[in-house]
Formats: C-alpha cells, sequence, structure tokens
C-alpha cells in the first residue's frame, strides 16, 4: 500500500507557544486570522470533503472519515459543510486563536475548554481573541472534529484541502508550532437547542455486498465472514481498518493483477485477515476484494478492540 511521498516545503521549527515562522508550514489566504498549535496530539490533520474524481490517476478521495460529523461542525459555525476543518485524533490538541471568532466540536465527544471556560461539544462556542482551546481526549469513539467560522484557510491541492496521510497530497499533519490561517466568516453560528450525541458502541453490524472477487475464496471463507465476529486491530489508520478473528481461505491459488480499489472495499491480504480500505486507501491492489461495505463510516469511530460482524446477501 506505499506509495511515493512528494517532496514538501521545509518546515521551519520553534517552541511551543512562540510566534510563528515568517512563512508559515500551512500556506493559505487569510486577513491576518491565524490558529497557533500549541500542542498537536497524537495525530491531528485538515480535513475537508476531500478529492473526489482524481481515482484514474492514482489520487485517493481521501477527506474526513466521519463525514457528518465534519460536515454538523460546519453547520453549526456558518460555514458551507464541504469546508475544511480539523480531525482530531483519540489524544486532543491545544490550540491559541488570534482573533475571536466561533468554532464548534463534533464526532467523539470529548471535553473542550475555552481558556478556563468549559463548552460544549455539539454547539457554537464563542472564542476571545487570544484564548486557548483545549480538546482533551476522546470520552469514546476516536476522531473529534473541529470547525472554525470561516474555514481552515491552507492552499488547496486538487480542489482539496484535506491531508491524504498514504499519498502525501494536501497539508502535512500539524506539528507543535504551526500556524493556520483562517478565512473569513460568511454566516452567522447556526441556533441550536440541542445536538444528540451518538455514542459508538462496543460492536458495530456493518452491510456488505459480496464481489467483485468473492470466487477466489471458499464457502467456508464467506460462510466465517457473515457469521463470525472481527476485531479492530491496534495497526488500523486512515487508510484502512484492519481486523483480526477467523481467516479466510482462498479458493484459487496465485495473484491478482493489480486492480481498482474502492472506498469500503474488504481486501484480504496473505495472512487471511479482512482489512476495510478507509478514506486514504490506495486506488489499486493486488489482494482479491472479497466485498464491499455500503458504508464505512461507522468504522472512523472504531477504537481498536471493537467488534465488527458483517451482514449481507449470501451467495
Amino acid at each position: 500500500m506505499a506509495a511515493r511521498r512528494p517532496d514538501r516545503r521545509a518546515a521551519v521549527r520553534h517552541p511551543p507557544g512562540t510566534p510563528g515562522p515568517a512563512q508559515p508550514r500551512h500556506p493559505g489566504q487569510t486577513g491576518g486570522r491565524v490558529i497557533e498549535v500549541l500542542h498537536a496530539g497524537a495525530l491531528t490533520t485538515v480535513q475537508d470533503l476531500g478529492r473526489p474524481g482524481y481515482a484514474h490517476l492514482g489520487v485517493p478521495r481521501s477527506g474526513a472519515l466521519d463525514r457528518p460529523a465534519l460536515t454538523l461542525a460546519n453547520r453549526l459555525v456558518g460555514n458551507p459543510g464541504q469546508t475544511a476543518g480539523l480531525e482530531i485524533t483519540l489524544t486532543g490538541c491545544v490550540l491559541r486563536c488570534t482573533t475571536a471568532g466561533t468554532i464548534a466540536v463534533t464526532g467523539a465527544p470529548a471535553p473542550v475548554w475555552i481558556g478556563d471556560r468549559p463548552g460544549d461539544c455539539g454547539r457554537p462556542l464563542a472564542v476571545p481573541a487570544g484564548a486557548r482551546v483545549h480538546i482533551g481526549p476522546a470520552q469514546a469513539g476516536l476522531r473529534s472534529y473541529l470547525a472554525v467560522a470561516g474555514g481552515i484557510a491552507v492552499e488547496p491541492v486538487l480542489g482539496s484541502r484535506a491531508t491524504d496521510t498514504l499519498s502525501g497530497l494536501g497539508p502535512a499533519p500539524l506539528r507543535d508550532g504551526d500556524r493556520l490561517p483562517v478565512g473569513p466568516a460568511t454566516a452567522p453560528p447556526a441556533p441550536v437547542d440541542f445536538t444528540p450525541t451518538v455514542s459508538p458502541g462496543a460492536e458495530l453490524r456493518l452491510r456488505i455486498h459480496l464481489g467483485p472477487r468473492d470466487d477466489w475464496f471458499t464457502d467456508t471463507a464467506i460462510d466465517r465472514l457473515l457469521r463470525t465476529a472481527y476485531t479492530v486491530s491496534p495497526v488500523s489508520n486512515r487508510v484502512g481498518a484492519r481486523l483480526t478473528g477467523a481467516t479466510l481461505p482462498r479458493a484459487v491459488a496465485g495473484e491478482l493483477p493489480s486492480e481498482g480499489l474502492v472506498l469500503g472495499a474488504v481486501q484480504v491480504p496473505a495472512d487471511g485477515q479482512p482489512l476495510v480500505f478507509l478514506a486514504d486507501h490506495p486506488t489499486t491492489g493486488g489482494y482479491p476484494v472479497i466485498a464491499v461495505l455500503d458504508d464505512p463510516t461507522p468504522l472512523a469511530q472504531a477504537r481498536p478492540g471493537t467488534i465488527v460482524r458483517f451482514h449481507g446477501p449470501q451467495r
């Protein structure tokens, strides 16, 4: 699945909390509004709804793994749904807004502080100029999403500001000391009385459609795929959710020539353990795809150890 990573602009590092470099690592259009990254956390990336339509060039869609969560966060702050925000993985992050604005946090529920004031997920939150924004560790699920009124205005690549962790397209994952340009707000925050929080369960049921290469697997493999439980592996990432459980024996020996892959494809490598491809998946692969998910979105919030069961039509 490895792909050659293109060269990136050299980064000038500086201590957290100090003024940023004259040429920021994430340049873009801004009227002087900037978010400073004081602590980036384990993996925080800029994400929008991705760059569809380039698979024939070897470019995956990328974009937010939990697209409904990012879209909701944007709606709360008055942005169009496709506006770029931050995808914050598990451990949280600490930011500083240089000018007053509005943010919203959705997805995995996490404690939020604006300075010393606690805030709620799922609501627009006013941020004074110079205030620290602290997003704590996810209390359930895996990925929280932060939208800011005006959006993260880094330079787009192929029409998207999304970070692609496989190919290296788009802005680099955030590091302490980065400065992110913010665009101008275009609409007021949404009036909100109540936003329901959906906490992911300990078990997921995912609907699949067999094929295109289910004929490369035995009847036993199909029965195991549809009747036994799998567990999300700790080595899962934005490229794919690796699952562990009953092996899926092959009926056909040998390997396929590389062929196209799509979001939600369930590929079976040589070890017989299924791998579900997510937003940063490669666009081609040589291992057979036994099935394709209707919707891989629930895996965006599936922590390691989450139980996964597949269901769908039989052969």
